[in-house]
């Protein structure tokens, strides 16, 4: 009964979803092409067999794309001839995809969950198996899996007490659809045990750690633009996946920093590609001169980078002398801290956590991360690093040896997915 009200209200809501869909269009296009996915309404690509074993992943977004890649990767060794089917829900999500992986995958949308959508994408699929990037729980896409046969994990996975909490107010519901997945691999004890405390059997779960942890640092020839900074030898502050309302606060830190140490360089990325301009604009009302990753201009004049390009995390990492984590002095929970951390960067992130707690508090236990309260706190900790660098190596090499540590969540992830393969 949960499970069909959930499903009126979700068709009710449809024109609302498609409203925003297009609303959100109109900064990023992407959005209103290849609806049809979004409803596997689309064709079957040219050379699919239904009868090889299919393998699915989900991935909602840039973040669980690249965490999945390790284990893309490994599956692609072990079944060759799988055909592995990938799904996001953003068009930045696809573009990750695609760069990673190229046309090794099949990349579409993943449907809404709807239950008739739901059903169109098993049968135009026929998947063996749906791996589940996170806390990607939808009601009617977990009933389908369960009714078709088709094995459903759910790898890296994470539940903060403020989901657990959200899904605990519609317990019988939660507790329903957990017993229909086969098996989580969880990141984290704490993770575990509250899966296990809204309805879910302890034998249905594991730990087995993150596969974030598993961050590809090899050194590399740095592009002339990097290198070029990296040359100047200025401090360097990367403010990396800065959320609405985020900019300001980063910039208002950056503004007293600088009025101490006038050769430090900004290097603000926003998370979203439709905020870039916006960035660069609140930038020049602070007064600063701005120019954009895509400028290719690294004067000596220039005091702030809006980052304005895609898939270049990393590189721009590479060149900080301390990374500030966004999403963390706006509500929305933090992104990911374990790539500046495997390349020995001192990290500061505001409070709000949520989405790497478990990971942000390992970090804060080995004094490889510092959580700063507002603005006020990150431009005093910046200026405090800033001054002393043997703190800040010291920071950094306690959080690379950190992320040097957990590099078990592929072998253990992979120890539940292939009985699930074998037996599907």
């Amino acid at each position: 009964m949960h499970r069909i009200i959930y499903s009126v209200i979700f068709y009710l809501a449809l024109p609302v979803i498609l409203l925003r869909l297009l609303i959100r269009s109109l900064k990023v296009p992407a959005y209103r092409k290849r609806i049809g996915e979004r409803f596997a309404l689309q064709s079957i690509p040219q050379g699919f067999d239904k009868n090889k074993l299919t393998l699915w992943i989900h991935a909602v977004s840039v973040g669980e794309a690249v965490a999945s890649a390790p284990l893309v990767e490994e599956l692609q060794r072990l079944y060759p001839d799988a055909q592995i089917v990938m799904t996001t829900m953003t068009p930045t999500g696809s573009d990750r995809v695609r760069m990673l992986f190229g046309e090794s995958v099949t990349h579409v949308y993943i449907p809404y969950d709807l239950p008739g959508a739901c059903n169109r994408f098993l049968d135009k699929y026929r998947p063996s198996l749906l791996i589940l990037m996170e806390t990607e729980l939808w009601p009617n896409l977990v009933n389908s899996c369960h009714h078709q046969g088709v094995k459903l994990l759910l790898a890296n996975g994470r539940l903060s007490e403020k989901s657990a909490i959200g899904y605990g107010r519609f317990a019988t519901f939660t507790r329903s659809l957990l017993e229909k997945i086969d098996r989580i691999a969880a990141q984290a004890t704490p993770d575990a045990q509250r899966f296990i405390d809204l309805g879910l059997r302890p034998e249905q779960i594991e730990v087995t750690g993150s596969l974030k942890f598993l961050v590809d640092v090899n050194e590399k020839e740095k592009q002339t633009y990097f290198a070029t900074i990296e040359k100047t030898a200025r401090p360097v502050l990367v403010a990396a996946s800065t959320r609405e309302g985020e900019e300001e606060k980063v910039l208002a830190a950056f503004k007293k920093c600088v009025a101490e140490i006038p050769s430090l360089l900004l290097i603000l990325i926003p998370r979203h590609p439709e905020r870039f301009d916006k960035a660069r604009r609140l930038s020049e009302g602070e007064g600063f001169t701005t120019v954009k990753r895509s400028d290719e201009v690294v004067e000596p004049n220039i005091q702030v980078v809006i980052g304005d390009s895609m898939g270049e995390m990393l590189e721009y990492y590479s060149v900080a002398t301390i990374a500030f984590v966004g999403g963390s002095l706006v509500d929305t929970g933090c992104q990911n801290v374990l790539e500046p951390a495997a390349l020995g960067i001192p990290i500061l992130v505001g409070p709000s956590q949520f989405n790497f707690a478990t990971i942000c508090k390992q970090l804060e236990n080995a004094d490889a991360l510092k959580t700063v309260k507002n603005e006020m706190e990150l431009a005093e900790s910046l200026s405090t690093l800033i001054a002393d660098e043997k703190a800040r190596q010291e920071m950094g090499e306690r959080g690379k040896q950190l992320v040097k540590e957990n590099q078990n969540a592929l072998p253990a992830l992979m120890k539940l997915v292939l009985p699930l393969i074998q037996n599907s």
